[in-house]
């Protein structure tokens, strides 16, 4: 059985998470979706507001999913998957309030979540009218945006267009490897399979993601006085194939050492003794167990990418690190 894909829906509070999920659960392809929803406080009322409530709709324990009940979450994944009706996809859509870095570590590091669910992406949404003085104020929504796969704007038309246009570059700043929508343009389509890597070999377009970061990463011309300018995003390419225990042992030290500082990792891999392309992503202190792919994403480039999105730490302090341990690995 395939995993089943799951989606992290996250986004400050009032961005409009729930009327996207509810125009989300209106189109076919979202058929058999379960959704989580998480609140905090001690009253939840966003499940009444999803209009598909049904048997799969489930209302997760009073608190925050990023630290006082993740293992609800856990278990509200486990009931899911062991229920008759069948379950083409989940949706958890958090607390605006949350980290959804611990949300990313509990899909990551659950053996047997693992096996049931894949991490399908996150899909981040931004107040246009609010978002800059959101990100200013609240370390969270600095969180949300930075680790997304995909951000989607919203409130666009009650914005000033120079409002619209200064957030944009400030998000383009903050995750160069995250496409932008605005919510017209926030279909299925556009929000499924926006992770790494797909059940059915699909993938976004890494190129792009991986120019991004590496221009983002040479030109920084935020405001250093603002809380994202401690994020930075690096890329690092390499054209031979890499020793897997160099690279593995570094991961692990990383998780162990600097892993506070690692909101996202994402990388397409071509290993020694490996016949194709292998992918990986990981959060904080967790990276997620390396996945095969059927085939390259760009014709004849088998070089390694990896892209980092780094908090309070130097870029170059990442990139000795790897380096040293792969050149230190066993040839």
């Amino acid at each position: 059985m395939n995993p089943v894909p799951v989606m992290l829906l996250t986004g400050f509070l009032g961005a409009g998470k729930t009327t996207l999920l509810n125009s989300l659960l209106r189109e076919p392809a979202m058929a058999e979706t379960a959704v989580l929803i998480n609140e905090f406080g001690e009253i939840g009322l966003d499940h009444l507001l999803v209009e598909r409530l049904d048997e799969d709709a489930v209302l997760l324990a009073a608190g925050c999913l990023c630290c006082t009940i993740r293992g609800d979450l856990t278990r509200a994944l486990r009931d899911l998957a062991e229920r008759p009706q069948p379950i083409r996809r989940v949706v958890i859509e958090t607390t605006g309030l949350a980290d959804p870095a611990p949300i990313l570590q509990t899909l990551m590091s659950d053996p047997w979540l693992l096996r049931q669910y894949r991490l399908d992406g996150v899909v981040t949404l931004v107040d246009a009218v609010h978002g800059m003085a959101t990100l200013d104020a609240q370390q969270e929504a600095l969180r949300q945006a930075a680790v997304a796969d995909r951000l989607v704007l919203t409130k666009t038309d009650l914005a000033a267009p120079e409002a619209v246009a200064a957030l944009r570059e400030r998000l383009a700043a903050l995750n160069p490897v995250a496409p932008m929508l605005t919510v017209d343009q926030a279909d299925a389509a556009a929000l499924t399979d926006a992770g790494p890597f797909s059940a059915d070999g699909k993938l976004p377009d890494i190129g792009a993601w991986v120019a991004a970061a590496a221009r983002h990463h040479h030109h920084h011309h935020h405001d250093v006085n603002r809380h994202d300018a401690r994020i930075r995003a690096t890329c690092l390419r390499f054209e031979e194939p890499l020793p897997w225990e160099g690279l593995a042992s570094y991961l692990e030290m990383m998780a162990m050492t600097q892993g506070q500082h690692v909101l996202r990792m994402k990388a397409i891999l071509n290993l020694r003794g490996h016949p194709g392309p292998v992918v990986m992503h990981g959060v904080q202190h967790s990276f997620h167990p390396p996945m095969p792919l059927p085939d390259w994403p760009e014709g004849d480039d088998r070089s390694s990418r990896i892209v980092f999105i780094l908090r309070d730490i130097d870029p170059r302090i990442v990139e000795d690190g790897l380096r040293a341990f792969l050149e230190a690995a066993p040839a």
